[in-house]
């Protein structure tokens, strides 16, 4: 079975996420959204993944969106634009294992795809 993480490795609770995945019997895919920025359509197919909206993955403590969106009021398309364009906006980790997919905070939620 493979597994996909949307990591950052500055982040502690993504490195947890991480460290919990290379413990199990998976073929593990880092995707390092921030080295490696994902698209549009990327991004849409993991919010119907994860079946919630863009404004549930949105970090809405972060500089960025303080700065910049916090005071308007965005449809699902713009947030997701604002995510591309500030991609320390994005939830993380995110864990994708088949068709199910879970923001791993904690790390222990990725149980729930193994089901």
């Amino acid at each position: 079975m493979k597994a996909t993480i949307y990591h950052n490795s500055r982040c502690s609770k993504s490195r947890e996420a991480l460290t919990y995945l290379e413990g199990l019997d998976l073929e593990l895919e880092i995707v390092e959204y921030l080295k490696n920025p994902i698209t549009f359509i990327d991004l849409d197919n993991l919010l119907q993944i994860l079946n919630i909206s863009p404004d549930d993955v949105i970090r809405k403590n972060e500089k960025d969106w303080k700065e910049n969106f916090a005071s308007r009021e965005l449809n699902d398309e713009e947030l997701i634009y604002s995510i591309l364009e500030f991609p320390k906006l994005l939830q993380r980790p995110i864990v994708i294992i088949g068709d199910s997919g879970v923001i791993a905070r904690p790390a222990n939620l990725i149980d729930n795809l193994l089901k």
